[in-house]
């Protein structure tokens, strides 16, 4: 089967989703703001749940059309093969979002949609209601600038969502943006990685995993597993094809250190639950207190900062102190990713790159230090 794909993303990573889904072999690779589309076949709908490091979740498009009424939303949804998806006893709610467009109403518009899905599903299944008891068909709809895109999600919980970390402290980075950090510091398997503030570990796992090349999904469950239309069969393949990729005898490790013991319990837990104690060691240490144990190292840290736990005159004491630490000298690179605008100046260095990333809603920069 063909199928048409959308992956919505944080602004910022198109291009590592883009690329990943290169290597896993997806058809019609495009860029766009906000989102990555691609076409593959069943194997890739769950090869790319099981490997997107960087995805917030897989979606197939059923179609796209533009509406600028509640008549033109109705016939253009109705025209689309839902079909083709749901079944008979499937439930298909409907959610989505209204941006920039002549229909606002975020609940008319699903309301709208809805009946549309139904009304050719009577005709198509030949019913005249729906039990919506069986197997979830999660209809999403985007509309910008009176285009509409209608969706159904693949994977349930978010991609972010791995399994390793079901307590986290305050204000963490999400998953997939803290693998993200680690695609942009390029960290490598033969590499030794530091995160000297760790707060639960996420980018100390998420930087394991990439290094040794283990799959984010590997030991999850998605929605479109109990799709009719992808073979158990398709799940179980895909899942020992990535386990066939990891590489299990490399050099990388990963040291992270803590002023807060709370958090370092939460994320030798969360380690212990990755499956990665044999390569992540932890220390309760204060930034101030930072020392190398290796003759190289990549630093890759989440510092506190303004509007997330400490007041700005705190957060700035603190990157005046990473810039007495965090020293340029050769086989170091350091990465620090704040939404403090000022960072550099209190750092007391120029970053050798910027890259502007964002947290959720939160606009933040990425400083690059490798020079």
């Amino acid at each position: 089967m063909h199928i048409n794909f959308v992956i919505p993303c944080l602004l910022g990573l198109e291009r590592p989703i883009a690329d990943e889904l290169l290597v896993m072999e997806a058809e019609n690779v495009q860029c766009e703001n906000g989102r990555v589309l691609f076409e593959g076949n069943e194997n890739m709908l769950a090869r790319a749940n099981i490997c997107s490091r960087f995805a917030e979740r897989i979606q197939v498009l059923v179609g796209t059309f533009s509406a600028h009424s509640f008549d033109e939303l109705f016939e253009g949804t109705k025209a689309l093969p839902w079909e083709h998806w749901v079944g008979k006893t499937d439930a298909f709610p409907v959610k989505g979002y209204s941006l920039d467009s002549e229909l606002f109403s975020v609940s008319d518009c699903q309301s709208i949609i809805k009946k549309a899905v139904v009304e050719r599903l009577k005709q198509t299944h030949k019913l005249p209601w729906f039990e919506e008891t069986g197997a979830l068909y999660q209809i999403q709809f985007s509309i910008m600038k009176n285009q509409v895109s209608l969706l159904i999600d693949t994977s349930g919980a978010g991609l972010h969502k791995r399994g390793y970390r079901p307590v986290a402290n305050a204000a963490p980075l999400k998953e997939t943006l803290s693998a993200a950090l680690c695609q942009f510091a390029r960290l490598r398997d033969f590499h030794t990685l530091y995160d000297p503030m760790c707060g639960s570990g996420t980018i100390l796992i998420e930087g394991a995993m990439l290094a040794n090349n283990i799959a984010p999904g590997l030991h999850r469950n998605f929605t479109a597993e109990l799709w009719r239309q992808v073979p158990p069969g398709i799940w179980k393949e895909e899942r020992e094809r990535a386990k066939s990729l990891e590489k299990t005898e490399t050099y990388f490790r990963a040291i992270g250190s803590d002023i807060d013991p709370k958090s370092l319990a939460i994320a030798k837990e969360n380690v212990k639950r990755a499956g990665l104690e044999h390569i992540i060691s932890f220390k309760k240490r204060d930034i101030a207190d930072f020392s190398p144990e290796t003759e190289k190292g990549t630093v890759i840290i989440n510092p506190p900062y303004g509007e997330r736990l400490l007041d700005l005159d705190a957060a700035h004491e603190i990157y005046k102190t990473m810039g007495k630490v965090l020293t340029a000298k050769r086989g170091w690179s350091y990465y620090i990713i704040t939404a403090d605008d000022d960072f550099e100046k209190h750092f007391g260095k120029k970053a050798d790159k910027r890259r502007k990333l964002y947290n959720g809603m939160l606009k933040c920069q990425l400083y690059m230090y490798f020079k």
